[in-house]
């Protein structure tokens, strides 16, 4: 249904319990997050780089996904330099190139590919049905599961209907354009596609009735953490530790 290169792996991240992983994706977005000094942060990307490279991914799904993440910060290159106030590098007419937005903007980019980098290893290595499991054994409100799991399973059907209607209305002699006739045929379409996806809910949860469903899903999938895991999540806390250690005393890394 949905491409998942990372999942399918049997690297030492993938042998960890799915909830270890979530688990520590958190701490490891949060601590990569708040990083002030560049350096402190160059750690984080180096630790969040050696958490990717152990998970063994993918090398061309590993640098789309990058690239995808660096086209939106290309954006912040091309305004937050001139932006922000500080001491000019070099200008051109009403534009100022100043230090302090390149040191921003510089600061940005390395925390963004460490966070995304961090989110392939732990959490892009588990499938999406493993996800919501292990959302729910670790106590997540149900509702969040629920619509995680229904979301993984339907989307593909909502995208089938709308791709049907679409080739309909091409059938149909449709070619888009700009004006209201094209507007309100899309309109129309869209319409009709959450119609037929609640018409779809409604089938889906009487089905699920008949079938006993009493509000929680009981899964044949089960997780057991073992010393490996309790290990794997203590190096992985005290490389987290250690970066805010450089951010907190950056003196450290110049010693």
């Amino acid at each position: 249904m949905f491409e998942e290169p990372f999942a399918g792996g049997r690297s030492l991240v993938h042998a960890v319990d799915p909830r270890v992983r979530i688990g520590l994706a958190l701490p490891c977005a949060v601590c990569l997050a708040v990083v002030r000094h560049l350096a402190a942060a160059c750690a984080g990307l180096g630790f969040a780089a050696l958490l990717l490279a152990i998970s063994r991914p993918p090398l061309g799904a590993t640098l789309r996904r990058l690239f995808a993440v660096n086209v939106f910060i290309a954006f912040l290159w091309l305004t937050v330099p001139f932006t922000v106030p500080g001491d000019v590098l070099a200008s051109w007419g009403p534009l100022a190139l100043t230090r302090q937005g390149v040191d921003l903007t510089l600061l940005v980019t390395v925390k963004s590919n460490a966070v995304v980098m961090a989110f392939l290893a732990l959490v892009a290595t588990m499938d999406s049905p493993t996800i919501g499991y292990a959302l729910d054994r670790l106590r997540f409100p149900s509702k969040l599961t629920f619509l995680f799991l229904f979301t993984y399973r339907y989307l593909h059907v909502i995208a089938d209907e709308w791709r049907k209607l679409h080739v309909a209305a091409r059938l149909r002699g449709f070619v888009p354009k700009t004006n209201m006739h094209t507007y309100r045929t899309f309109g129309n379409m869209l319409g009709m596609v959450f119609v037929q996806s609640f018409d779809r809910s409604v089938r889906v949860y009487e089905a699920m009735l008949l079938r006993g469903f009493s509000g929680r899903f009981c899964s044949v999938t089960g997780f057991r953490a073992t010393l490996r895991d309790g290990l794997f999540a203590a190096l992985t806390l005290a490389g987290l530790a250690a970066v805010i250690l450089c951010d907190v005393y950056p003196e450290l890394i110049h010693v």
